[in-house]
């Protein structure tokens, strides 16, 4: 499969915020790929470590933008938005890919696959450096994935080969959520579309840094339920899919309101029972429509 183009029509986005050693892993795997890419855009948002300095010394080729707003969803608009190539590949600046992870990507497009404009792959965990076993609900899978996509973010930034017109399509990464934009993204594309899916650990993803977003909020299950409120509101799903999503909104309301309850946060609980009671009556009004 190698050499299947001299300059692969794919543009590498990745976002980063004060990772300077960790940013250098994560382009060493992206040149160290199998086939070239067009571009590599790195999209700092603020950093006050060495990262500028490392990128124009060490990788001047590199399209590197400053970007004085913060957020993971800002910094991959800025990257897609200023993209040339019919493909975009996100790399998180924590992780890194297999060297033939962009060549596997695109010679799948090639083949009976055209109709995949989202691919993604397997991948292996690394926490504190040791490997990880994933747990059953994280098992990745494709085509038709918009039901598992409900539960929890079941597509991998780092893994997705997407298609940069899909964007025109469904729209950006959501700038006000501050994590789980990827689950709000993911979940408006397989919507209305099936993913590809390569079973291969491609990507390897780093965890145990102190930095990580998922350490930074608690319960991340509010992010998803804005999402689905967000969504639910406007009118993104077929009637068969809204009953789905009526089913998993109230259900993590109830976890989200039932263990506030328990903490006595008095505050989350009222908040979260509130929306809980809201949804039940728009899932009548639902039914009943």
């Amino acid at each position: 499969m190698s050499n299947i183009l001299n300059v692969a029509d794919i543009s590498v986005v990745i976002p980063t915020h004060n990772r300077c050693e960790l940013l250098n892993r994560a382009i060493t795997s992206v040149l160290n790929q199998t086939i070239c890419v067009r571009e590599i855009i790195v999209v700092d948002n603020g950093s006050t470590d060495n990262t500028y300095e490392m990128i124009s010394s060490s990788y001047p080729e590199i399209t590197y933008i400053h970007e004085k707003r913060k957020g993971v969803s800002i910094a991959r608009n800025v990257g897609i938005k200023n993209s040339h190539s019919t493909w975009i590949a996100f790399l998180d600046s924590d992780d890194a890919w297999k060297p033939q992870k962009l060549e596997k990507q695109l010679f799948f497009t090639n083949n009976d696959n055209k109709k995949y404009r989202l691919i993604h792959t397997n991948e292996i965990w690394c926490k504190n450096n040791k490997f990880q076993n994933q747990q059953k609900k994280h098992q990745k899978s494709g085509g038709d994935i918009f039901q598992k996509s409900l539960q929890l973010c079941c597509i991998s930034p780092s893994s997705a080969f997407i298609k940069k017109e899909v964007f025109d399509d469904y729209g950006f990464f959501d700038e006000s959520l501050e994590v789980c934009e990827d689950y709000d993204m993911w979940i408006r594309i397989t919507s209305k579309e099936e993913v590809g899916f390569l079973d291969i650990p491609l990507v390897v993803k780093y965890g145990g840094h102190d930095d990580q977003l998922s350490k930074k909020y608690w319960g991340m299950d509010r992010f998803r339920i804005k999402s689905l409120e967000k969504n639910l509101k406007n009118n993104c799903f077929t009637a068969e899919q809204k009953k789905s999503v009526f089913n998993i909104l109230i259900k993590k309301l109830s976890i989200i309101s039932n263990g506030a309850k328990k903490r006595d946060n008095e505050e989350i609980y009222r908040k979260y029972k509130d929306k809980l009671n809201y949804w039940l009556l728009e899932l009548d009004k639902f039914k009943n429509e």
